[in-house]
């Protein structure tokens, strides 16, 4: 939600913040994470790992560096050549986050399969996960909205969000080599 949210904000010195600039950010940010959310999925069923899942994590952050780098750049470009606010935003959206939200849309799936048990729990896996989920975008929606824009400029916010990424990749990685190279059989 924060980068979501980061969205309408990078547009709007571009096309505005009309309803059709927050239609296209949020019809790209949908159709990523459905796409996102069946990548992993199917992912998750050829041999799962935590070193898969941190994979993940890491490349999710890594995609959001050409954001970093060159949205503006991007957006420019987009505006110069497609003045309609209605598809100049579209085009826009779909060219600065759509990658981005495809990959960070594989994690929630990819989640499931990981810390699901047995069958039998995996609806209640699924719940905790989706509750997660949703509490965390409901928080990253309100510090991003109430305080990140106020303290920070929309490239440290990424900054931000790249980093968090990148250490709950990290953090999986050395799970999974502790788990790997622990002397203690279960």
């Amino acid at each position: 939600m924060c980068f979501e949210l980061l969205g309408g904000k990078m547009l709007a010195p571009y096309f505005g913040s009309s309803v059709y600039v927050w239609g296209s950010i949020i019809t790209v940010f949908m159709l990523a994470l459905s796409i996102g959310y069946l990548s992993g999925g199917r992912l998750s069923l050829y041999q799962p790992s935590i070193n898969k899942f941190a994979g993940i994590f890491i490349f999710a952050a890594l995609t959001l560096l050409p954001t970093i780098y060159f949205s503006q750049n991007i957006l420019e470009f987009v505006f110069e050549r497609i003045e309609d606010p209605r598809y100049g935003s579209l085009v826009a959206s779909t060219f600065v986050f759509l990658v981005p939200s495809i990959i960070m849309g594989m994690i929630a799936p990819y989640s499931v399969r990981i810390l699901t048990i047995s069958a039998e729990s995996s609806g209640q896996t699924a719940g905790f996960l989706y509750f997660v989920s949703t509490l965390g975008s409901a928080i990253g929606t309100i510090m991003t909205s109430f305080y990140f824009v106020l303290w920070m400029e929309i490239d440290q916010i990424l900054w931000l969000t790249f980093s968090i990424l990148m250490v709950a990749g990290c953090m999986a990685l050395i799970i999974s080599y502790l788990e790997q190279n622990n002397p203690i059989e279960n």
